[in-house]
């Protein structure tokens, strides 16, 4: 009898050993994939200062955010990158909370591309896989296009531009539409009504009256700190041209997405990207405009798997 109990006890202190090996090598595989907290960084890009979240390690992605936005639309994006990759959102000049610099003057897409690709250089950690959506959708393309050699691949959420689709009653359509998105906060900016202007821009492009009673309010705040920009868009020189010919000599992995249930101007732009693009991955994902705030697993899984697949060094 007493032998049989030392012999329980043996087994149970070895199963007691062994769970807690286990244990211990799972705490330790959660906390090898887990990223650190998020840290708010600043870079000297072109005579001014850039601000950027930062999470994870691994291969860089870098997030461009979208017209009246910063860096706080990628939340959701973060949350899923920065246990593979190294997550940095950059806010462009003049977005986000930081005093504007001196010289507004500068507002461009163009200067965005040059503080872009000054930035990723002073990355020094290669070529990125680079994300846009909306306004810095045709921004990000321009990087590509200039600068390839700074982009590993590129990643756009409908892009707000079609002057790369050259048929003339599409393009009509795709400017009306445009114009009925974004004509109530134009009109709001152009009397000085920035917190209208605010609201008024996301229910615009999401073709969504009840988005602003029930978004979060992180996304108002967002959306209220940088309705200023407005004034400097409504300034702002043409785009640089993107012509489909332009795009067609893109060579390395795209992926352009679209919501399924998104405005027709944002429909065409980003169809109209796709057929120009050799190389492209089209997706149709959940959701409009701000899929990637409202709805943002499929477009995070989307992301994630065309990562993997275009060769991105994920964390070890």
């Amino acid at each position: 009898m007493a032998y049989r109990q030392e012999v329980l006890t043996s087994c149970s202190r070895k199963l007691a050993l062994i769970c807690g090996l286990l244990l211990l090598a799972g705490c330790q595989a959660w906390s090898a994939r887990a990223p650190g907290a998020p840290q708010i960084k600043q870079a000297s890009v072109n005579g001014v200062t850039l601000v950027y979240e930062e999470q994870g390690d691994g291969a860089p992605v870098v997030f461009i955010h979208g017209c009246c936005t910063d860096y706080r639309a990628w939340d959701a994006q973060r949350q899923a990158v920065a246990p593979h990759y190294r997550f940095i959102g950059l806010n462009m000049r003049y977005f986000g909370t930081a005093p504007w610099p001196a010289d507004q003057s500068k507002y461009s897409q163009q200067t965005d591309v040059d503080d872009i690709a000054s930035f990723i250089r002073g990355l020094n950690a290669g070529p990125v896989d680079l994300v846009g959506w909306s306004y810095s959708g045709p921004i990000v393309m321009l990087v590509v296009l200039q600068h390839p050699e700074l982009v590993h691949s590129l990643i756009i959420h409908e892009p707000g531009s079609v002057s790369y689709i050259s048929d003339p009653a599409i393009v009509k359509i795709a400017s009306d539409d445009r114009a009925a998105a974004l004509g109530p906060a134009i009109a709001a900016v152009k009397a000085g009504d920035f917190p209208s202007a605010a609201r008024l821009t996301p229910i615009g492009v999401n073709h969504q009256p009840d988005f602003w009673d029930t978004t979060t309010p992180e996304i108002r705040a967002m959306f209220l700190d940088n309705a200023r920009t407005w004034t400097l868009a409504l300034a702002a020189p043409p785009q640089p041209p993107i012509t489909c010919d332009a795009l067609h000599q893109i060579k390395m992995p795209v992926l352009i997405t679209v919501g399924k249930d998104t405005r027709s101007y944002f429909h065409i732009a980003a169809e109209g990207a796709a057929g120009c693009i050799p190389d492209v991955q089209f997706v149709t994902i959940p959701g409009r405009h701000l899929a990637i705030v409202q709805q943002p697993e499929a477009f995070n899984a989307t992301l994630l798997q065309f990562l993997s697949k275009a060769g991105s060094r994920p964390k070890p």
